[in-house]
């Protein structure tokens, strides 16, 4: 691994870098973290989450050393657009959850360990934010390892959830399994790097809960048959319309949850 390929390759913790993908938007943040992981003493790395179609951030990626493997946290695409032209790029497989963005490797699975540019990495199935969503857990990095959270965790507010692909039922149990690890580094698809994996998870299910409960007002004064759009008038009143759309996505994962 190349530690001085580009200004634009910065370190995010002992095993991992990463690039910022150019697509700054309301539901991207500051652009996608693609992140490269490998040992200093490796020739090769890991490439997570190439991130959108930019030739230029490709060929940074590319140059920062031999890809020998490139991961998917999940299937959306600021995360994936670039994989067929990244696997082109490098000869390196890609490997996600669905075989659909896929390209030379085979589907990943929950559990499974790999091993690549001398840095072992664990598999965890984190379905939620999608029905597809990956965490990769590294052990190694650090006293307490580090986990690529794709969209589960978020560097910076709390993460959407696509439903109906995405169910908060799923989401919890996901956090419950994150949790577990510890205060892992977490390494998310958008936002800075964070400290205390269990310590934000805890977060996060305080959010989930919060917002659960005013879901649950807003039912108690509008009726229990209330539409999703009625709801998220009520609940988020000063929502900005570039993510109302995504609002909505999770009143309708929260209803579903609280119905079902």
């Amino acid at each position: 691994m190349n530690p001085e390929s580009s200004p634009s390759i910065l370190p995010a913790s002992g095993l991992a870098r990463f690039r910022l993908a150019p697509n700054p938007g309301p539901m991207s943040l500051d652009g996608t973290n693609s992140y490269l992981l490998g040992r200093l003493e490796s020739e090769t790395t890991v490439v997570v989450d190439p991130g959108p179609l930019d030739e230029r951030h490709l060929r940074d990626l590319a140059a920062a050393g031999r890809v020998e493997l490139i991961l998917i946290t999940h299937r959306h695409a600021d995360h994936t657009a670039a994989a067929g032209r990244f696997h082109e790029l490098t000869g390196a497989p890609v490997r996600a959850a669905d075989a659909r963005h896929c390209h030379g490797g085979n589907p990943l699975a929950d559990g499974e360990t790999l091993l690549a540019a001398g840095v072992e990495l664990r598999v965890i199935a984190a379905p939620g934010h999608t029905s597809d969503s990956l965490c990769f857990h590294l052990p190694g990095d650090g006293p307490h390892g580090s986990v690529l959270t794709g969209d589960t965790i978020l560097g910076r507010g709390t993460t959407v959830l696509d439903f109906p692909d995405g169910k908060l039922g799923d989401y919890l149990r996901t956090l419950d399994r994150l949790e577990a690890i510890g205060p892992a580094t977490v390494l998310p698809g958008h936002g800075a790097v964070l400290p205390a994996l269990d310590a934000v998870v805890r977060a996060y299910r305080h959010h989930r809960q919060e917002r659960l409960a005013q879901i649950r007002a807003a039912l108690a004064e509008l009726g229990p048959d209330a539409e999703v759009g009625d709801i998220t008038d009520a609940v988020y009143a000063d929502i900005d319309p570039a993510v109302r759309a995504a609002a909505e996505n999770s009143v309708a994962a929260q209803l579903e949850f609280l119905r079902s």
